[in-house]
Formats: C-alpha cells, structure tokens, sequence
C-alpha cells in the first residue's frame, strides 16, 4: 500500500513542469513564512530541496538574510542516519548522498536536533492527519524520534496530499502541512 502511494506520487511530482515547482514552491513559502511557528522560531531545520521537491532553495536564503540559524542534514548512507549541520552561507553547499546538496565537510558546524524551533521536513505523500511517506530509507522517521519540542511541518503539493497513509509503530506524526492552497492542522 505504502509503496503504491509513494510511486504514484513521485510521479506526479516528477510530471510538473519546472515553472509550476517554482510559482507553488513560492506560494507555499509565502504560507509559511507567515506562520507564527516560522516567525518565532530562531532555528529552523530546512531539508534542502532535489528532484522536483517543494523548493526551500529561497526559503534558506531568505532565512539566512533574516539572520535565523539554519540548520540542514547530512545523510550518513551507510547507517541510513542523518546528522545535521549549521549552514552559515548557501554557497557552502555541494551536492552530496544522493546528489542532494550538503556543506562542504570544511564548513559542517554540528548541530542539535533538540535546539531546532520548527522543522521542515520533507515527503513523498501526507495526509491530512499529519502522516507522511518518504522514500522509504527511513532517514526521517530515526531523526524524529529523537526528543524534541520543535514544530514539524511538512511542505508539499497539493497533489502530494492523499486520503489515508498506514501508519506504523515507527512514523511520527507532523503538526501541520503546508501546500500552495491550503495549511493543514491535523486533529490531535
């Protein structure tokens, strides 16, 4: 079931045309960015976008300019876990596992999980209880599980959100999913 929905939305994702990623990936950084959550928050973690993803490309610069802490992960491929690190400019970034972009080693400053404010977390699908599907590595669910406070919100398409995700004993649930129409808050 898990990994109908996860096809099926990857390619969806991957038949939007660039234009379309790039006017909704604006909208839905406008939502965001109004969110008391993101103008509270002093350290934000941002995924850092690939593949036709909600784009956080400007979300970071934009972050980084309003002098937030940004905080982006580093994916370790071997034991499928994420560390996470302080980004002081976007230029330090180069494209690392998965050709996903990552600092430079020479400019990773380790960061915390426990002092990120609000979380941006990406996925393949949502639904609207706050559930996720990511591309099944599980590099997001370890990092969650980890104690926190912070705000987690998922950024994706519309098209992305779907009726029902399975959830299992692992899954951590999101506090709100922002897409280009509408912000989610699931029911607790």
């Amino acid at each position: 079931m898990k990994e109908d929905i996860r096809s099926d939305a990857v390619a969806r994702r991957l038949a939007m045309l660039p234009r379309e990623v790039q006017v909704k990936s604006e909208t839905i950084k406008q939502r965001l960015f109004m969110l008391p959550g993101f103008t509270r928050a002093q350290t934000i973690l941002f995924y850092v976008s690939y593949d036709n993803e909600v784009n956080t490309h400007e979300m970071i610069k934009e972050s980084l300019m309003m002098r937030k802490r940004v905080v982006v992960p580093c994916a370790n491929t071997v034991e499928k876990t994420l560390s996470l690190s302080y980004l002081r400019r976007w230029d330090d970034l180069i494209p690392g596992a998965y050709t996903i972009p990552e600092p430079r080693m020479e400019y990773r400053m380790p960061a915390r999980f426990e002092d990120c404010d609000l979380c941006i977390i990406p996925g393949v699908a949502f639904d609207e209880a706050g559930h996720r599907i990511g591309h099944g590595m599980g590099f997001y669910d370890r990092l969650l599980h980890y104690p926190h406070q912070a705000l987690k919100v998922g950024l994706a398409f519309e098209l992305q959100v779907v009726k029902a995700i399975a959830v299992e004993p692992h899954d951590v649930s999101l506090d709100m999913i922002v897409t280009e129409q509408r912000t989610i808050i699931p029911e607790k």
